[in-house]
């Protein structure tokens, strides 16, 4: 503080000086000897200033620079191994089978050198920046760590298990459209089967509390996907059905209204989940959304408050050994051609020899392709999210992701840079020459971080410790604590 106040002094001073030329520039001065003493004092003090400021700049930058190099990576692990935590245990190892790169494959050592991931001039395809994504501009990116803070995740997940509470509106079983509010009594499956998944489990764990008052958050067990085939609401009343359900709790119970449903959340994998709320204006504005469509471009959706729900087809039993596929396709993605991306992607890369690029029926099993494949396309169709991200994860196919405005399951946690490419829309005509640019290395890196990953894109009856539903529930756990700062007040 005492150096601040003498600068602050000395710069005072020099103010005071800059009035002086009124005085010094009057008749009577002009011809003094002492004018030219007056010249030197403040071409003295800018030229301090000046030294400072140079030596201010250069000390910081060098600071910004030695941070820079203490976060150089090296790939210290052997290839195909992986440390023991709880995070990675269980991961196989596995090698890959490759018929020489050009045929689209990767002719991979037996044991590839170790190098450097990032800093320094001479760093290639393996830099590490700050670029979400591998665009027009930019290089490939891979951090290795496929969580953003694995230790801190670690921590606060031991945390959320052990005071995490959840209250759900009780239902009735003879309540006429409890089959809507209830969890199904059956597996759940098809496209939007996250929905029962979450719910049938959160019912039976240990977050639930009968007492409202002990709640971090509070559950709106609505059904979007059995609400649109009830017969009496439909696709079309499905609005009307929640705007008259939130006004009926609201009336009920205490808890909507003291926070204007900020603390209160949903759950819907179906496309039309992030349109319920239109005639709901509090539920679109305060209340957390868990919905597959997670994309930054549609208004309903509010990065942060809301969360991404991974879309998972259902598949019973272990994920399949990895250590026998051989892997001579570049790319595969097979699907209907309903967006404009998808249209583009065809039209590209249809015939192509490397990139396996379908529409329509499949001659094979969909399971054979993405077991020989090296990437998975993910591409935009009508809604930004599908299983295939999942199903990619599942056959230990490294994910490519053709979809802007995404906001992608467990970004909290999961570094996807680690695990999967993301192409811009307007890459596509580049899309080849992009993935045969990655080195074999960096795809060996990205795979290993496939194969620790997919654990947490599962669904389990009873659930499993950091499977889809504890990831879930951890992303609402992050966003329970900025909803109670306030409602622990006096709602009077």
């Amino acid at each position: 503080m005492k150096i601040h106040f003498q600068r602050l002094s000395l710069s005072s001073k020099a103010m005071a000086r800059s009035s002086l030329p009124l005085y010094y520039f009057s008749p009577r001065r002009v011809s003094s000897p002492s004018s030219k003493s007056f010249f030197f004092v403040p071409a003295t003090l800018a030229l301090i200033s000046t030294i400072f400021i140079l030596f201010y700049i250069f000390t910081t930058s060098t600071l910004f620079t030695s941070h820079h190099h203490r976060h150089t990576l090296y790939l210290k692990q052997p290839l195909g191994s992986f440390p023991s935590s709880p995070l990675t245990q269980n991961v196989p190892s596995f090698s890959l089978h490759t018929n020489g790169f050009k045929n689209g494959t990767f002719d991979l050592p037996k044991r590839a050198p170790l190098k450097a991931v990032g800093g320094g001039e001479d760093a290639t395809m393996s830099q590490v920046t700050s670029r979400p994504h591998f665009g027009s501009e930019g290089n490939f990116v891979n951090n290795l760590e496929v969580f953003h803070d694995g230790d801190i995740f670690l921590e606060d997940y031991k945390e959320m298990n052990r005071s995490f509470k959840i209250y759900v509106y009780p239902v009735k079983r003879n309540d006429p459209f409890a089959h809507a509010l209830l969890p199904v009594d059956f597996e759940p499956g098809g496209n939007y089967a996250s929905e029962s998944y979450f719910k049938k489990a959160l019912m039976k764990s240990h977050f639930i509390t009968k007492d409202p008052t002990k709640a971090d958050l509070f559950f709106l067990p609505f059904s979007i996907a059995r609400l649109r085939h009830d017969r009496r609401i439909g696709t079309g009343g499905i609005q009307d059905f929640i705007r008259d359900y939130i006004f009926n709790i609201s009336q009920k119970y205490p808890y909507w209204n003291r926070s204007g449903g900020a603390d209160h959340f949903y759950v819907a994998c179906h496309s039309i989940g992030r349109s319920v709320m239109a005639k709901a204006w509090e539920l679109k504005l305060n209340a957390i959304q868990i919905v597959c469509s997670s994309s930054y471009f549609l208004s309903g959706y509010i990065a942060h408050k809301d969360a991404s729900l991974p879309q998972v087809w259902p598949r019973t039993g272990d994920p399949p050994n990895l250590a026998s596929s051989k892997r001579n396709k570049l790319a595969f993605f097979a699907g209907s051609i309903n967006s404009p991306v998808r249209e583009k992607l065809l039209k590209f890369w249809r015939n192509d020899s490397e990139i396996a690029a379908h529409y329509g029926r499949l001659k094979t099993p969909y399971a054979d392709e993405l077991l020989s494949s090296k990437f998975c396309l993910h591409v935009k169709g009508f809604e930004v999210n599908t299983a295939r991200i999942a199903d990619s994860l599942y056959y230990g196919c490294v994910p490519i992701i053709i979809a802007n405005y995404y906001d992608l399951p467990f970004a909290d946690i999961l570094n996807w840079k680690s695990f999967s490419i993301a192409v811009v829309t307007v890459d596509i005509p580049s899309l080849k020459q992009i993935l045969r640019g990655i080195t074999s290395d960096e795809y060996l890196s990205l795979q290993c971080n496939v194969l620790k990953v997919r654990k947490h894109f599962q669904w389990h009856v009873p659930p499993v410790d950091f499977d889809a539903f504890y990831m879930v529930m951890y992303e609402l756990w992050l966003r329970r604590s900025s909803a109670r700062i306030n409602f622990s007040l006096d709602p009077k």
